[in-house]
């Protein structure tokens, strides 16, 4: 174990906070599953479930490993490359998409030969941060116009967002809001940021006035769904998330300050998401206030070790990558538990490292490897500083050594050991001019 741990480099407090949120997550997952487990196979066993986040959150840090070994200038390229391989994934996910518990059908796709889902969005989100931290960071001579930067930075931003807003709108406006700030704290000017925001505000109009238009459209008809989730937010009508959200009010309240204890949740048996969407429900009612304001303050101390990784970065884009990547983790976690105290309306998006799910998992670890190997690039620059200050501690040492073997041996040529020695003789050298009389 010693070993293994000492093969992880980057930084050590946002592998601790990764390791306790993974480790805290199993117990909530194995309770909260007995409601899939009904559902499946009728048994209550959730058992499988258990093993499968198991090999979920395995899986997740070998990805981990593997990427905070990879340098991580070399994502530079790959988010260019990359790019259009997302798109390619994403308008294949938007056309073909599957169900996935009766959720949306254009999230998830089937990967062939292994029966796995994969939610293209979360890749999607993780290759535009690091896309949008490479443009900020390049060096120009020439300060950015709007039009460049149009070009170059925001229309592959919108080419993305497109792809992705008809099946799910809170990850667009997630990745659309990260984008901004990224860009904000990259210097971008605010001018032109005011003028993306409005084109982002226009074209979102007219996309769901043609969706009011064309409900039965195949890519617009999530908007009558947006639309009803709104309504139940701000209205009292009854509706399919209405009721999600009284069950995860019911469970929080049955929680008061300790829980119910691990694995004596009620409201699980009624929260259709309750090991995804709602599981931070789930995690006050058998923890307590106690429990949830724990999850809370690890996430606001991961969040802390991202500024610290982010400011200790001698580049921009390293700067730039732990911003654009880590942030988005945090914020995705707090919509999560708002969503769970009526806060925001249902969003759909899980809670990172906690929830089960497959894909969810292992792009958070993506990111997080990238982030580690920021922050190992920084550890190694700084150890290497390190070394060079001792070699020229021990190369001063000896060259004083030298020169004191050299001013030793030029005195005993002199005759003037004596004194440089410290040691003292009887016989008399100097040039005492009362010698004579004396002898």
């Amino acid at each position: 174990m010693k070993e293994l741990i000492s093969k992880l480099k980057g930084d050590k407090g946002i592998w601790s906070f990764v390791a306790l949120l993974a480790l805290f997550s199993f117990m909530p997952v194995f309770s909260a599953s007995s409601n899939l487990a009904y559902l499946g196979h009728g048994t209550g066993n959730t058992l499988g479930y258990l093993v499968k986040h198991f090999l979920h959150i395995c899986f997740g840090f070998a990805i981990i490993f593997w990427v905070h070994n990879v340098p991580y200038h070399y994502f530079r390229g790959i988010s260019k490359v990359g790019l259009p391989i997302v798109w390619v994934l994403l308008a294949y996910t938007l056309i073909k998409g599957t169900v996935i518990a009766g959720a949306n059908a254009s999230r998830w796709i089937q990967i062939p030969f292994v029966g796995l889902s994969f939610q293209t969005s979360t890749l999607a989100a993780i290759i535009l941060f690091v896309f949008v931290a490479r443009y900020l960071s390049k060096s120009r001579e020439e300060p950015i116009t709007f039009k460049t930067s149009f070009i170059e930075l925001w229309i592959p931003v919108f080419i993305t967002l497109m792809f992705i807003l008809p099946g799910n709108f809170s990850t667009t406006a997630l990745i659309f809001s990260m984008v901004v700030m990224l860009v904000f704290i990259g210097k971008y000017p605010i001018k032109y940021i005011s003028y993306i925001i409005g084109l982002g505000v226009v074209f979102l109009t007219l996309f769901i006035i043609i969706g009011k238009n064309f409900p039965e459209a195949k890519f617009f008809n999530r908007v009558s769904t947006w639309e009803s989730r709104y309504e139940d937010f701000t209205t009292n009508k009854p509706d399919e998330d209405d009721y999600q959200i009284e069950k995860a009010k019911i469970a929080i309240a049955s929680g008061q300050i300790y829980g119910l204890g691990p694995g004596k949740s009620v409201q699980k048996n009624f929260l259709p998401q309750s090991s995804s969407d709602f599981i931070y429900a789930i995690i006050v009612e058998e923890y307590g206030l106690v429990g949830g304001l724990g999850v809370l303050v690890l996430y606001l101390l991961l969040l802390f070790r991202f500024v610290v990784a982010s400011h200790k970065a001698n580049t921009l884009f390293g700067k730039l990558v732990v911003i654009g990547l880590g942030f988005p983790m945090i914020f995705q976690a707090m919509i999560n538990m708002a969503v769970a105290v009526e806060l925001l309306p249902v969003t759909g998006q899980t809670l990172p490292l906690i929830s089960s799910g497959g894909s969810s998992i292992w792009m958070t670890c993506f990111g997080l490897g990238i982030i580690l190997s920021v922050t190992k690039k920084e550890e190694e620059i700084a150890q290497e500083k390190l070394d060079k200050e001792k070699r020229e501690e021990i190369l001063q040492k000896l060259i004083d050594r030298e020169m004191e073997a050299d001013l030793a041996e030029a005195d005993l040529k002199n005759g003037n050991d004596n004194f440089d020695t410290g040691n003292y003789s009887i016989t008399d050298n100097s040039n005492n001019p009362m010698n004579a009389v004396l002898k």
